[in-house]
């Protein structure tokens, strides 16, 4: 319905680009119209915290573009202030709702991996060096972690649950942002979690989940609509492919609305609690390897 940015003219050139019905000169003016029931905050990583706080004041629904926050503190500042405000607040994890997604988890539901052992994740996209680029900035939270890593570490969520342990190896550039972030997760049995992040080599971005009786491989680009193969420690195998138009980004919209019309106040596929938990995941890899970003 309308577009905010910080000047009238970007917000109008947008608002065009996408067919949007109106553009305000701020975030001010898109939060006052009473015509608005949700907001979108695809703002850097570090002006979500602000943004979303004005649009949770505005009593608006909130779409918060991943990562969440730059960190769990920020994060469990926003959830705090949505219940308290009693608005609907999720992490855009889109990810999370592609149907290839959905039936990966109602496979696992099944138990048709048997018991889960291991979950391999990647994410690396190769970026020209450019100082100016805010992949990396440090002001605006650049680096591979923040931006490609969360998809990644998100995943393991998603299927382990929050680590008991948490180590990482960093590369960092010369910006002061990480350029490749590797992190091993660890969970009660045994399990374990492997999540690879790079924005200075382009990786396959495959992911798998390896069970007891059972193994998922997810093709390339993973993380977007995709299809996967289910292969059995007998052999057998089971190829599942998803028609999907579009770009793949219309699912966490329709479960905002789905929430809202439903007067939820977060999605139960992606909880609050479970954002806040990933953040404080990707504060122990930062503490681990010695990753800060300006302000903090």
């Amino acid at each position: 319905m309308a577009v905010g940015s910080r000047t009238a003219a970007r917000a109008e050139a947008f608002a065009a680009q996408v067919g949007a019905l109106r553009s305000c000169g701020d975030q001010a003016e898109l939060l006052a119209a009473a015509d608005i029931d949700a907001v979108y905050v695809a703002t850097p990583h570090t002006a979500h915290r602000d943004a979303a706080l004005a649009a949770i004041e505005a009593g608006k629904a909130v779409l918060v573009e991943k990562p969440f926050t730059i960190n769990r503190a920020e994060a469990e500042e926003l959830v705090k202030a949505a219940k308290t405000r009693g608005v609907f607040l999720m992490e855009a994890m889109w990810t999370r709702f592609l149907p290839h997604m959905v039936r990966i988890r109602e496979l696992l539901a099944e138990g048709r991996l048997g018991d889960v052992r291991l979950v391999t994740a990647e994410h690396g996209v190769w970026f020209r060096r450019d100082p100016a680029h805010r992949m990396f900035d440090p002001h605006l939270g650049g680096g591979a972690l923040l931006d490609l890593g969360v998809y990644p570490v998100s995943f393991l969520s998603m299927v382990l649950g929050a680590p008991a342990t948490v180590r990482a190896a960093t590369q960092f550039g010369d910006t002061g942002v990480d350029g490749q972030t590797a992190v091993i997760t660890g969970y009660a049995g045994g399990r374990q979690g492997v999540a690879t992040s790079s924005m200075e080599a382009f990786l396959p971005n495959r992911a798998s989940i390896a069970g007891t009786d059972a193994r998922i491989d997810i093709d390339a680009w993973w993380y977007r609509p995709t299809s996967f193969t289910l292969t059995a420690r007998t052999g057998a195998v089971e190829r599942y492919e998803f028609a999907v138009p579009g770009n793949g980004l219309r699912f966490q919209t329709e479960e905002v609305a789905r929430c809202v019309r439903a007067g939820l106040l977060e999605s139960p596929t992606l909880t609050l609690d479970e954002s806040c938990q990933i953040m404080g995941t990707m504060d122990e890899v930062r503490a681990q390897v010695g990753l800060r970003y300006p302000g903090e």
